[in-house]
């Protein structure tokens, strides 16, 4: 199935029913008096979120969603029927935006999540609620309301624990095949990954959290070159960012420390919460180095790039504040059981940090475990 990550909609949701004027009419009962029911309400346009459904390509080919309107009101007391509501079932992680005022109607982020997006109108009074001591005969009606109609942007962000940044071939796809189920298309061009794919990667028995790949990205990303732009806001729910860089690129003319530093300025340029998120640096094809070349390689390149936290072969306490590297092979499944330990290890860390600091507010704890691993001089 295409992946479908954008959508524009429109919902209408129905009108109230008219009241009723009516009044009794019975064999020996003269003057009987009103008895106009009410109209019965319009359908209302519900958005639910749905944990089967990971794209809004349905959205794509039906553009308008309208509810029915109530049914008017009847004589003998009798209320017009309500009309049904109308649910829309999309994907976890859907952000809904109304068109003319770019306000945010709904962000969908659990399974089960029920937002109304056009509520239907009221239905009118019958003159049964008109009549007094000094109006015995009311001949007043309302009519029922109009529902409401909006213009909709849907967008789609995918839900995961953590996100593969990476200029193409890179070595993302590899990993994420590596360390889980996910099965991307990897080949030896650039922008094999035309869409985001998700993976479920089990650390243990017991442990698992969800990693997200996305097409990679060039410089000039955050103006629109290439297509890993498109798909940077699917890593904007992510607790961490893994920057997959290839250390061993087949042209000597490549520069990895310039591709990297490259890549982290577009990441700024693009949104200043996507690049505070905290990032850790993952070196790959370490396999097709010699150890000596290896060596001197990873240490030229993080003196490129001015790094300045621990590397692998330190010994340190693990802390969730600090950046760290790792020289792996994807393909050759070098390494990859640490990171995907370690991962495990922040991931279950924050998520304790953040249970503690409640009473204080998220926006401490995200300022504490949000700390950029380099940046550009």
């Amino acid at each position: 199935m295409k992946f479908i990550d954008e959508a524009k909609i429109e919902v209408v949701a129905g009108r109230g029913g008219n009241g009723a004027a009516s009044f009794r009419r019975e064999k020996f009962v003269p003057k009987g008096g009103p008895d106009g029911g009410d109209g019965g309400k319009g359908g209302s346009v519900w958005a639910v979120a749905d944990e089967n459904i990971n794209t809004l390509v349905e959205y794509r080919f039906v553009k308008r969603y309208q509810a029915k309107n109530g049914e008017k009101g009847h004589g003998s007391d009798r209320y017009g029927r309500g009309a049904d509501d109308i649910e829309l079932k999309m994907p976890v992680g859907t952000l809904i935006r109304d068109v003319d005022t770019n306000q945010v109607v709904a962000d969908l982020t659990h399974h089960g999540q029920r937002i109304c997006l056009a509520k239907g109108g009221k239905g009118g009074l019958g003159n049964i609620h008109f009549k007094s001591s000094v109006n015995r005969a009311p001949r007043q009606s309302t009519p029922g309301e109009e529902g409401e109609a909006r213009s909709l942007q849907l967008e789609l962000k995918v839900l995961a624990d953590v996100g593969l940044l990476g200029m193409p071939n890179a070595g993302k796809s590899t990993l994420i095949s590596a360390v889980s189920a996910a099965r991307p298309k990897v080949a030896d061009y650039p922008f094999t990954t035309l869409h985001p794919n998700l993976g479920v990667v089990r650390s243990d028995d017991n442990h698992s959290f969800v990693m997200a790949d996305i097409p990679g990205l060039i410089e000039g990303a955050a103006d629109g070159a290439g297509l890993g732009h498109r798909f940077l806001k699917h890593l904007s729910r992510t607790g961490l960012l893994l920057h997959v860089v290839d250390i061993a690129p087949f042209d000597d003319a490549v520069k990895p420390a310039q591709e990297a530093l490259a890549l982290i300025e577009e990441l700024r340029r693009y949104d200043d919460a996507l690049f505070d998120k905290p990032r850790w640096l993952v070196l790959n094809k370490v396999d097709m180095l010699a150890e000596e070349e290896r060596e001197i390689r990873v240490a030229q390149f993080l003196g490129d790039i001015g790094w300045n936290y621990p590397t692998p072969n330190d010994d340190f306490e693990f802390d969730i504040t600090t950046p760290r590297v790792f020289e792996i092979s994807a393909l050759a499944r070098q390494g990859t059981q640490e990171l995907m330990q370690t991962i495990q290890m922040y991931l279950d860390t924050r998520q304790q940090l953040l249970a503690q600091q409640q009473s204080v507010g998220a926006a401490e704890v995200n300022e504490a475990v949000t700390q950029s691993f380099f940046q550009p001089e």
